[in-house]
């Protein structure tokens, strides 16, 4: 469910957040955790893969933080994955199975059902960068049960190292999938243990055998990682149309009031995060 933002208008849905209790965690890494909460006063949450929350601490403050969890029509439960960078974070690191947060959205405009229409029959290549995976993993474990609709669905996620990975376990399940999903690993520096591919995401592109024309590319990960990777994808003759990259690191405030998300006067938490790259291509603040 895509939010339509008005601050300028009174709007509980917008400006009041609602409980959800922790009732599983887990340690990922040294600085991220999964969290599965269950809605206590809503059936569902209504959201679509790529919009984003903002959790809230009382007396700590707020912060967003992007849906890992594919839209659920069943079930109050959803799921976020938390890198502990700041006192809402580190907090939230704090808590326990049992104990209650807030939210409040979910906010911006992310994979759509308009987009999702067109990634049928089509090869979804994934490009995925560190945190990133969290964010995009919604999509994924909503499209990977029907997969058989799509021509191919490959998976290219980097880490800094084998231990900054995350999702191991569902990782490991994807890679045992065959068929028409494949899933490619790239660790910036290995370690003993480490038998996969070593250096930066760019160098798994020319393993991927795609045609540009039929092909949608995935891009979501750290800022700097965009550039390099749309630079190997365009040298592809991948039109910029079949491209859609999500911008969720630049969230701040998530409803437009701060301005801190600003690009050449797009606000990316209204009109995005998910982008289709050909709209912003021209914008020299995307990078």
């Amino acid at each position: 469910m895509t939010t339509d933002l008005h601050p300028a208008h009174k709007d509980d849905n917008l400006y009041v957040p609602e409980a959800a209790k922790i009732i599983a965690i887990k340690d990922f890494t040294k600085t991220e955790k999964f969290f599965r909460l269950q809605l206590m006063t809503r059936k569902t949450l209504g959201h679509e893969p790529g919009q984003f929350l903002q959790v809230t601490l009382l007396g700590i403050g707020e912060a967003p933080i992007s849906i890992s969890s594919p839209p659920d029509d069943n079930s109050n439960e959803f799921e976020l994955c938390v890198r502990a960078v700041g006192d809402v974070t580190d907090k939230l690191h704090a808590l326990n199975v049992g104990d209650t947060i807030y939210i409040r959205g979910p906010y911006g405009h992310g994979f759509t059902n308009k987009i999702i229409s067109k990634m049928k029959g089509k090869h979804l290549l994934f490009i995925v960068g560190g945190l990133g995976y969290a964010p995009v993993r919604s999509l994924i474990n909503k499209l990977l049960p029907i997969h058989d609709q799509y021509y191919k669905i490959s998976i290219l996620y980097g880490s800094k190292s084998p231990t900054d990975r995350l999702y191991v376990d569902e990782l490991a399940k994807i890679a045992k999938m065959g068929g028409n999903v494949e899933l490619l690993e790239i660790v910036d520096k290995k370690d003993d243990a480490w038998k996969g591919h070593e250096g930066v995401i760019t160098k798994l592109i020319p393993l991927v055998d795609f045609n540009p024309l039929e092909t949608l590319a995935i891009i979501v990960g750290p800022p700097i990682m965009y550039k390099f990777v749309l630079a190997e994808l365009l040298q592809k003759h991948l039109p910029e149309k079949n491209i859609y990259m999500s911008l969720e690191r630049r969230m701040k405030c998530g409803i437009g009031k701060c301005g801190h998300c600003q690009m050449e006067g797009i606000y990316v938490c209204q009109t995005g995060p998910v982008f289709n790259y050909a709209d912003i291509s021209n914008n020299e603040e995307v990078f």
